[in-house]
């Protein structure tokens, strides 16, 4: 639930503000390569989609790696979807494994603050 509510995205946020900022596409186009609306992308960029995590998503220099890898692919056409989809789930798997998610997770069960290590890393 975290990832899909928070995660995924705060990862769309970054992946379309790369194609527009870096890639200089239009929010019409990055619609297109990303299979949602051009209001999804304008709500992305405005931040009422994806805000939770966003912060959490820039302060990893891995992930905002892999975020640029996923981008540059999208913007050149060099991957098809299901190594598109691979790199995704690559990203979220560090997002996870670098402990990013812990406070969402806390937040959602108050039962976890006390608990000392978190499973995200595993």
């Amino acid at each position: 639930m975290i990832v899909v509510q928070y995660i995924l995205p705060a990862l769309r946020v970054a992946i379309a503000k790369e194609l527009i900022e870096k890639f200089e596409l239009r929010k019409i186009d990055v619609a297109g390569k990303m299979n949602v609306t051009p209001a999804a992308i304008t709500q992305y960029m405005k931040r009422s989609r994806g805000d939770t995590a966003s912060l959490m998503i820039e302060r990893s220099g891995n992930v905002k790696d892999l975020v640029s890898d996923i981008s540059r692919d999208l913007a050149e056409k060099k991957s098809p979807p299901d190594v598109l989809l691979t790199k995704l789930c690559r990203t979220c798997r560090a997002v996870r494994s670098e402990g990013l998610i812990c406070d969402l997770h806390k937040e959602a069960m108050p039962s976890l603050r006390q608990v000392e290590s978190c499973a995200c890393s595993l």
